[in-house]
């Protein structure tokens, strides 16, 4: 079986041009912003939850998510969503002040990102995922993806 790469680079694409059209930025910052929001989001869910958004990511989002991940850190508990914005940010490093500016628009360009996962994983992985959210993200995180239709 041969690997197809141009397949993977594919999907990857679709997915952070996903969140470029969305928040009509140029592909190279959406693809920081997937980024800083995928890292972000594996700091706060436990490893099996993480596993289980794993399989369901593209290929190519896959090594996105995993890349720097260390396993034996414990995962990040976050009380509200300012708490996640400001992780996100962090995981931007020199490019959070570029990338996502206030709270406000940092909060526009994470639901940008869980709008994408909301079109490639399933109904039944967003819902574990927003159950393991606080209050304050699951809401956002509810109401960024209503209305939106899964590609699969």
């Amino acid at each position: 079986m041969a690997l197809d790469f141009e397949k993977y680079a594919i999907k990857g694409n679709e997915f952070v041009g996903l969140v470029a059209e969305d928040l009509e930025v140029p592909v190279d910052k959406a693809g920081r912003i997937v980024r800083s929001v995928l890292h972000a989001l594996r700091n706060r869910l436990v490893h099996e939850e993480s596993f289980q958004l794993l399989a369901q990511l593209p290929m190519a989002m896959k090594g996105v998510y995993v890349d720097g991940w260390k396993f034996n850190k414990p995962f990040n508990r976050i009380r509200h969503l300012d708490d996640f914005l400001d992780e996100v940010k962090m995981e931007d490093a020199g490019m959070a002040g570029y990338d996502f500016g206030n709270q406000a628009s940092a909060k526009v360009a994470v639901g940008a990102v869980f709008k994408a996962l909301h079109f490639f994983v399933t109904e039944g992985e967003m819902n574990d995922i927003t159950g393991v959210m606080p209050g304050e993200l699951k809401k956002f995180i509810a109401e960024t993806i209503a209305g939106t239709d899964m590609i699969l």
